[in-house]
């Protein structure tokens, strides 16, 4: 008899060995024994304390990325910046030609095909040993500006949902510490809302001058014409020097509503993803900080603009209390840029030529050297 036989034999005879009595127990016994060939005194064990039910066990799949697709991957997703798999995964061919293009990453054929191949899925279970989740949160400095807000009209989260680029939602990020009293430095945040494209500038502090000095000079960055400006509520941003300039330029000026910062997820979001992410929450005073700072902007625009991915939100189902939610696939604004009808064949050009020279490993050392600039200047003025 074989084991299997001998376990669903024991099974059966459990229940009436445990209901029977006097000669019929003894009976039941010595059949169990007669059929198992098991010594009697285990048999009563057995009967009395059946062994647990073993499951069986899983056949194990075998092994397809090696050790040499784990440190590609792991070595192109620090370039990017420790991005989530949902928008690295997607990007994995730029990187690949761009850090082989300038002599950062070297893949025979085999890793080069099954890197490449690499799901979403794979890709993040083979990164989660190497995540870190830090945290922080920073003060909010935002002053209502009421004078004329009856002349600016509002913007929802609703509204702008068109695909052509130049409509920007701009915020400040103070740069404050813990404390905000006196002058510190701020940084203006454009973000485009149809391809994601942002824009960051050192402003020395939140004057209405400064604040629309900076508007001005974020505006010729962009590769395409600005369209229309959203702001929060802050006297920085809802005054006569913004609104006269936007009224002289053509450009629609919106605000969002007060205490709902939803309507200006974009920016808000490009808030802890560019700016926290990379300045942190120290406090900065000076000219010499701003600099420094502004000089951190300039290559931070080509890494996150080039080689950030991001995802836009397609549609949004409610099913009973939760919300479900479905995302495009992953692209960089560049990319983005690239596919919208609305931008010139010339500056599509000139983009083309400035990605071919790009090396994100490169700029991304240049980011760190310079972040360790801009935290050396934190420490002489605090």
């Amino acid at each position: 008899m074989t084991i299997k036989s001998r376990r669903e034999l024991l099974a059966a005879v459990i229940p009436r060995y445990a209901r029977a009595r006097g000669r019929e127990r003894e009976r039941i016994l010595d059949e169990f024994v007669a059929s198992t060939g098991y010594n009697r005194k285990y048999a009563v064990h057995l009967l009395h304390h059946p062994p647990p039910e073993r499951r069986p066990q899983k056949r194990r799949r075998r092994r397809r990325y090696n050790s040499r697709v784990e440190m590609a991957l792991l070595h192109i997703w620090r370039v990017a910046n420790c991005i989530a798999a949902k928008r690295l995964v997607p990007c994995l061919p730029e990187f690949v030609d761009a850090l082989e293009r300038h002599g950062e990453l070297h893949l025979d054929p085999e890793t080069r095909t099954l890197l490449l191949s690499m799901s979403i899925s794979t890709a993040d279970r083979l990164l989660r040993p190497h995540r870190s989740h830090p945290g922080g949160r920073g003060r909010a400095t935002t002053k209502p500006g009421s004078l004329l807000k009856k002349s600016i009209p509002l913007r929802t989260f609703a509204d702008w949902n068109d695909t052509r680029p130049g409509f920007v939602e701009v915020d400040l990020v103070a740069h404050c510490g813990q404390s905000p009293t006196g002058q510190y430095l701020n940084s203006l945040n454009m973000t485009d809302i149809a391809t994601g494209w942002t824009e960051c500038l050192a402003v020395l502090n939140k004057s209405q001058r400064q604040v629309s000095k900076a508007v001005t000079a974020a505006r010729q960055r962009f590769p395409f014409p600005l369209l229309g400006i959203d702001s929060d509520n802050g006297a920085e941003f809802i005054n006569a020097n913004l609104l006269r300039y936007c009224v002289q330029e053509g450009i629609t000026f919106t605000r969002c509503r007060e205490y709902h910062k939803n309507d200006q997820a974009h920016v808000e979001q490009k808030n802890w993803s560019v700016v926290r992410q990379f300045v942190g929450y120290d406090r900065y005073v000076g000219t010499a900080a701003q600099r420094k700072l502004e000089a951190l902007y300039q290559v931070l625009r080509l890494y996150v603009n080039f080689f950030q991915p991001v995802q836009k939100l397609i549609s949004k189902e409610r099913v009973g209390a939760r919300v479900r939610k479905r995302y495009d696939t992953a692209k960089t604004p560049y990319q983005r840029v690239l596919e919208s009808e609305h931008v010139s064949a010339h500056s599509k050009q000139r983009l083309r030529e400035q990605y071919a020279s790009l090396n994100p490993a490169a700029l991304l050392r240049q980011i760190e050297a310079l972040q360790q600039e801009l935290w050396a200047a934190y420490e002489r003025s605090s």
